[in-house]
């Protein structure tokens, strides 16, 4: 891994070459990678699924901090829901890249999909120094059926992810 700056750029490359539309936007004073697909399957029982990966950089990553980007991005990602039609579910990667990351921010990425009405959101910290990711990447009931493609995505966009 390298610097935040380098790894966002890593991230970024890694988004474009699977599809993704990628942008950058100002939150605040926050320059905020985002990256979006919209992926159908007869098997989601024709539903699209709209994946954004939100990324941000933070010196330290803190449980506070992840729990806050979390809250933020989905928020802002499912208020762009209606733009995208009936039928589709969203699932949101907010990323926070640290040179450090406390252990705390950590587990709690590490511990559980969060979920609200047909949107899931899956924490991923990342620790440019120590080199570790932590993310979700256990099985789940509610929204089962994209688990797969989420986790698929995930490995692309994360390589190493735990």
């Amino acid at each position: 891994m390298t610097d935040i700056r380098g790894y966002l750029d890593e991230l970024a490359g890694r988004l474009a070459a699977d599809g993704c539309t990628v942008s950058t936007e100002a939150w605040g004073s926050d320059a905020v990678l985002v990256g979006h697909r919209g992926d159908f399957r007869l098997q989601w029982f024709a539903t699209k699924l709209h994946l954004f990966t939100v990324a941000a950089p933070a010196d330290v990553v803190t449980r506070t901090g992840i729990e806050a980007f979390t809250s933020a991005a989905w928020e802002r990602m499912r208020g762009r829901t209606s733009l995208l039609g009936l039928q589709t579910g969203v699932a949101v990667l907010p990323t926070l890249v640290g040179t450090r990351v406390e252990p705390e921010a950590a587990a709690w990425a590490g511990a559980q999909q969060h979920h609200r009405f047909a949107t899931f959101a899956r924490p991923v910290v990342v620790d440019t120094t120590a080199r570790t990711i932590s993310a979700f990447t256990g099985t789940v009931t509610i929204g089962s059926i994209y688990s797969r493609h989420i986790l698929d995505k995930m490995h692309a966009y994360f390589p190493g992810v735990l």
